[in-house]
């Protein structure tokens, strides 16, 4: 019988081998914008190779295999068809509201898993969510695309967090302002057919989410990371300025409350000028602030200067290469409930503002 020192050797030696031997192979299930560069920052940033992509549309993975750099790849347009290959990887980044079913079928087929956020447009999806993750094989990697949780100062951000430098953080706040690209329409959102909403279903709550699900939960992540988990209660205000089609808020503010009252605030725009782009997230101490963004992050304790420093590099490349260095060295994560966490407080911020009240965690999930 193999004793257990006997047992990580050999793991750890099959590991090594896995890496130096063998190529992670990746299939993309939706070759939209957000899978190809996904898929993109993938083929050219890690050792993997994008060997498969799945699509209603032929054109769409034509355009993505020139993009991603890939030549011949295998199209599929039956996802389950490429589930069954023999590929060890899959990014999921078809449209939100598809997401339960694309990843219920992910886990099962026991591949590798990196999911674009936000992980569903409602509770129940969510859930199946987590119910997949929780059923999942512990060997098999889980990433939801919070790229934030990788990026190499959002990293040092949260040490310095953790490490008690700038105090017990008391309140944390995060804006989410840019341009909207969707012209305004003279007739306002129409409530369109079925077929031509999930056309454009970034544009309708019950397919996308609204714009804090869809968009703003990246800095709602941030909030959960760095207050400690999901909130208690939330209460917000949003709504719709410059009339366009759908139905998605162009602005909304929510405040969320923590466990022992910590309190985060989330503004998200769309209404800023073209080439107008400001997202960050603040953490409030006793002792100091830190500060966290796409490019930088700053940081000042007591009445010393703040220090600032750039992003080496994209947070969705460090999220990518993390992804497959955990598949190369065997050792996997399962972000699945808690992404789907991150998702359920944005949900819990637009019920606020549906509401017009303080929602609950516990009301929300109840459903």
């Amino acid at each position: 019988m193999m004793d257990r020192r006997t047992w990580l050797v050999s793991t750890a030696a099959a590991a090594t081998s896995y890496a130096a031997n063998s190529a992670v192979t990746v299939g993309v299930l939706g070759t939209g914008n957000r899978g190809t560069f996904v898929a993109a920052a993938m083929a050219k940033n890690t050792p993997a190779r994008i060997v498969a992509l799945c699509d209603l549309k032929e054109e769409r993975m034509a355009a993505a295999s020139k993009t991603i750099g890939v030549e011949r790849p295998r199209l599929y347009q039956d996802f389950q068809k490429m589930l069954a290959s023999d590929i060890d990887a899959i990014i999921i980044a078809t449209p939100v509201f598809l997401h339960a079913e694309h990843f219920e079928a992910a886990v099962k087929s026991g591949k590798h898993i990196y999911i674009e956020k936000p992980a569903s447009a409602d509770v129940e999806g969510c859930k199946r969510i987590m119910r997949a993750a929780d059923a999942a094989d512990r060997k098999v990697n889980i990433t939801f695309g919070f790229q934030r949780r990788y990026g190499q100062l959002y990293l040092k951000a949260k040490q310095m967090a953790d490490s008690g430098a700038v105090g017990r953080i008391r309140m944390g706040s995060a804006r989410f302002i840019k341009h909207s690209a969707a012209p305004p329409a003279a007739g306002g959102g129409r409530p369109g057919s079925m077929p031509e909403k999930v056309a454009s279903w970034y544009k309708w709550r019950e397919l996308s989410g609204d714009l804090i699900v869809e968009n703003n939960v990246h800095s709602v992540d941030v909030l959960n990371w760095f207050l400690g988990g999901r909130p208690v209660s939330a209460i917000g205000a949003g709504g719709t300025t410059v009339a366009r089609e759908g139905d998605v808020r162009d602005h909304n503010f929510v405040a969320f409350e923590y466990a022992g009252g910590v309190q985060g605030q989330l503004s998200g725009t769309t209404l800023a000028p073209a080439g107008y782009r400001d997202v960050v997230e603040q953490f409030f101490g006793e002792k100091g602030f830190i500060e966290t963004s796409e490019n930088h992050w700053r940081h000042m304790v007591g009445s010393a200067a703040a220090v600032m420093e750039k992003s080496p590099r994209s947070n969705a490349v460090d999220s990518v290469a993390a992804f497959v260095q955990r598949i190369q060295e065997g050792k996997p994560e399962n972000t699945g409930v808690r992404g789907a966490e991150s998702t359920l407080t944005a949900i819990l911020g637009r019920m606020a503002m549906d509401r017009r009240r303080e929602v609950t965690w516990e009301e929300m999930m109840r459903g």
